[in-house]
């Protein structure tokens, strides 16, 4: 009779998840499933608290074989995981970077509870489902898988999960100074690239970044008088610093394409349909009046307008103190992400230009000795060419490109040592899904972790097994 009412209460629990567009938890693949315990996790930077997910993960790890360090930063609960799954040594390690901290949310303007890890329709939802929670779940399953299956190893396989991504000054920069040799190895996959599907779930390209662009502050200063808001004076600090701003608005920076940004849109042409096809040859072509015109369209998309120029983005504001009283000072911080090569004193130069009022002067945050010298991961390695080989058979018909992330990694802590880095979000995802990363309502689909999945196991058996 116990058994009977047991099964009855099972039925219904499961029939009313389905009802509610829920999958129950024992259907879901064995990444959607840590995915959604991943994001139970608050690990908003600031302030992170990313030690929960570290001994989460450890915890699991362990028992599979893997040495585990936990290194912990100067701020409490905040740290970074170190896993190692060892081979024979015979080759040089390969390692998987990912992180574990989040950016903030509105929570009045989500569907769902960020961090419940939700899911509905097929789809995780919470903060991080994307950015970079899912590249976790993803990663862990696949080093487990090689621990699980007992593969063979030539290289040992280090697993990171980074603090302070979102939010230095604990990233990986810091790790390296006193665990270098931890983390050391012959190259690296990173959050970066993008796998690209249409409404229907067809994969149009895999984007494998080898280069990121820059982050730097530019900071504008008005300057007025200070003086009772009763009898405002033509010299308003405030008002120079709009003015200033809508200069910049009004400013568009020259279109730079570096060699892989050039290889990503002959990709776009070759998968495309007209006139967007058009639209990436006109681009790359030699017809000055039709690359301004095909430039005019391929920036309407925000993804594809950011990879070829440097891009200008007004973050912060500060003015005034009483609302009696007109300031003599006003400032702006706005944040500049520059390709690779770029002087960042230029920037400067250009925008006092561009501005041009001696009431407005426009410094760094940070001073600057001149552009990056860190050059852009080789294709010609192991590891990339195992990852391309696995895009294209996890994904047939597609294309595989290497690309210029918009954004910055943590990929920096390698690459200034020589070490090379591709960059991927490891699973297929819309447009519309790309545009709620660090935004609302951010989700993954479940089988697009499942392929995620199998990509990178596929890219780790190929490259770090014995043969």
């Amino acid at each position: 009779m116990k058994r009977a009412v047991f099964l009855i209460l099972a039925v219904a629990t499961t029939l009313a998840a389905r009802a509610g567009g829920q999958t129950p938890a024992a259907e879901l693949n064995p990444t959607a499933a840590l995915l959604r315990e991943l994001i139970r996790f608050d690990t908003s930077n600031p302030p992170g608290r990313e030690s929960q997910i570290d001994e989460f993960l450890a915890a699991r790890l362990r028992p599979l074989g893997f040495t585990v360090t936990i290194v912990p930063t100067p701020v409490e609960g905040k740290s970074h995981l170190i896993a190692r799954l060892r081979g024979d040594g015979s080759r040089r390690p390969v390692l998987l970077a990912s992180h574990a901290d989040v950016v903030g949310v509105e929570k009045e303007k989500w569907s769902v509870d960020p961090f419940a890890g939700a899911e509905k329709d097929g789809r995780i939802y919470g903060r991080g489902a994307i950015d970079f929670k899912g590249g976790i779940a993803v990663f862990a399953r696949a080093v487990m898988q090689l621990a699980e299956r007992k593969v063979a190893l030539a290289r040992d396989v280090i697993f990171v999960v980074e603090a302070d991504e979102e939010s230095a000054p604990f990233n990986t920069s810091w790790l390296a100074q006193t665990h270098w040799a931890d983390m050391d190895c012959e190259f690296a996959l990173n959050e970066g690239g993008w796998i690209m599907a249409d409404d229907n779930g067809r994969v149009r390209y895999v984007s494998v970044s080898t280069a990121d662009k820059s982050s730097i502050s530019v900071i504008l200063s008005a300057s007025g008088t200070s003086t009772h808001s009763s009898m405002p004076r033509p010299d308003n600090a405030i008002f120079a610093l709009a003015a200033a701003l809508a200069r910049l608005a009004n400013y568009e920076t020259p279109v730079q394409l570096t060699p892989s940004t050039r290889r990503f849109f002959t990709t776009l042409a070759n998968t495309s349909q007209p006139p967007m096809s058009r639209y990436f040859r006109d681009l790359l072509g030699t017809d000055t009046a039709a690359a301004i015109r095909a430039d005019r369209e391929i920036s309407r998309n925000p993804l594809w307008h950011a990879i070829m120029r440097n891009t200008i983005a007004p973050v912060m504001l500060n003015a005034g103190f009483r609302n009696n009283v007109i300031p003599g000072s006003a400032d702006a911080t706005v944040n500049v992400r520059i390709i690779p090569g770029t002087d960042p004193n230029q920037i400067v130069t250009d925008f006092e230009r561009i501005i041009d009022d001696s009431a407005v002067s426009v410094r760094l945050s940070t001073p600057s000795s001149g552009p990056s010298r860190v050059q852009a991961s080789s294709e010609d390695t192991d590891l990339y060419r195992a990852l391309e080989r696995a895009a294209r058979a996890t994904f047939p018909g597609a294309e595989v490109t290497p690309y210029l992330f918009q954004a910055g990694t943590d990929a920096g802590a390698w690459r200034n040592r020589g070490v090379p880095v591709y960059g991927i979000y490891p699973y297929p995802i819309t447009d519309d899904q790309l545009t709620r990363m660090h935004g609302n309502d951010e989700n993954v689909s479940v089988e697009a972790l499942q392929l995620g999945t199998e990509l990178i196991f596929k890219t780790l058996v190929d490259v770090a097994a014995k043969n």
